[in-house]
């Protein structure tokens, strides 16, 4: 199973969209896909005492992590790096094991000219450290809020041929991944 991960709990995000395009691509590819979406995140999570023991309802995240032979995160840029919500979920994974040898890509988006650029480079050092096997392709959305139309659709078709592209590539990266694969 092939997760993605919508990098962001800000109500009416563009984050989503984008990860349902990416998941749709993913069972285009004839891939199981689990979309998790994290302002879905059991607000239980956030209490202090969730750094010793985890909230029954966060055992979908944690076991759709641990299915998963490859993650694909869509992340955007907030303040010049990801999502403190993004971050916090990592935290709350069950460590080390969680990470450790799945394949991994990451797209980007911001409402800037960079298209996340600064974010995703931040988060993969975090997967890295995780052991996480990363794909070395990635794709970058600037200027998400006209990138996108009214019904979160890629405008540009070289943009949405471009996803499409790194969806297919990790597809095969991941069949030819040690590890979970």
């Amino acid at each position: 199973m092939f997760v993605v991960v919508s990098g962001s709990n800000r109500p009416g995000c563009n984050t989503i969209k984008v990860a349902r395009r990416v998941a749709e691509l993913l069972r285009a590819d004839e891939r199981e896909v689990r979309l998790l979406d994290l302002r879905e995140l059991p607000p239980s999570l956030f209490a202090p005492e969730s750094y010793a023991e985890k909230p029954a309802d966060f055992a979908p995240f944690q076991e759709a992590i641990d299915a998963a032979r490859g993650i694909l995160t869509v992340v955007p840029e907030y303040n010049g790096s990801f999502p403190g919500a993004l971050k916090y979920f990592v935290d709350m994974l069950r460590f080390p094991e969680s990470l450790a040898d799945v394949p991994c890509a990451f797209v980007g988006l911001s409402a800037g000219r960079w298209g996340g650029v600064r974010a995703v480079e931040q988060l993969e050092q975090v997967f890295l450290y995780r052991h996480a096997q990363p794909y070395g392709r990635r794709v970058f959305l600037p200027d998400i809020f006209a990138a996108l139309d009214d019904d979160g659709r890629l405008v540009d078709p070289a943009l949405d041929a471009r996803l499409a592209e790194l969806v297919r590539g990790f597809g095969a990266f991941v069949d030819g991944a040690v590890g979970r694969a």
